[in-house]
C-alpha cells in the first residue's frame, strides 16, 4: 500500500506541475499578437497538455486503487466522509483538466476572447483545489 501512496503522490505532483503551468503559457498566448512567439507558445501547451494528461492516468488509476483498498478494510463499507469530500474535490481537478484542454482548441482555432486576467485568475483555481485535497487528506477533518 505504502508503494502505491508513493507512487500516487508522484504522480499528483507531476500532473499538477502541470495544471499550475499550462495557465501561465494561456497568460502570455492572451497577451500576444500571432506571429512566431504565438505558435511556439502553441507549440509549447499542445505538449504540455498531452505530457500533463499522460500523468494523469496512473495518478487516477493509483487514487482508485488506494480508495478501493479503504473500501476493502474491515471499516469500508463506512467510507470517511473526508475521503468523499476528497474524491469531490478531485472530480473538479479533472473538470479543470479538461477546461484547460477546450482553452487550449479556442487558442489553437484563434478564437479566444478573454484577457490575459482572466488567465490570471483561472491561474489560482489549481492551487486552491490542492489545498483542499491536501488539507483534507492530511487533517481528515470528519
Amino acid at each position: 500500500m505504502l508503494w502505491i501512496k508513493a507512487l500516487h503522490i508522484v504522480f499528483i505532483t507531476s500532473w499538477f506541475a502541470g495544471l499550475f503551468y499550462l495557465p501561465r503559457i494561456f497568460v502570455n498566448l492572451a497577451q500576444e499578437t500571432p506571429g512566431p512567439t504565438t505558435e511556439r507558445l502553441l507549440l509549447m501547451a499542445r505538449k504540455l497538455y498531452r505530457f500533463m494528461t499522460m500523468l494523469a492516468v496512473p495518478a487516477i488509476v493509483f487514487g482508485l486503487i488506494l480508495t478501493w483498498m479503504q473500501y476493502q478494510s474491515p471499516d469500508g463499507m463506512k467510507l470517511p466522509g473526508w475521503l468523499h469530500a476528497k474524491l469531490t474535490f478531485v472530480v473538479l481537478v479533472l473538470g479543470y483538466h479538461h477546461a484547460c484542454g477546450s482553452l487550449l482548441k479556442k487558442f489553437e482555432r484563434g478564437v479566444n476572447k478573454r484577457g490575459h486576467v482572466f488567465y490570471r485568475w483561472f491561474n489560482e483555481v489549481p492551487v486552491l483545489l490542492l489545498l483542499a485535497i491536501v488539507i483534507l487528506v492530511v487533517v481528515k477533518p470528519f
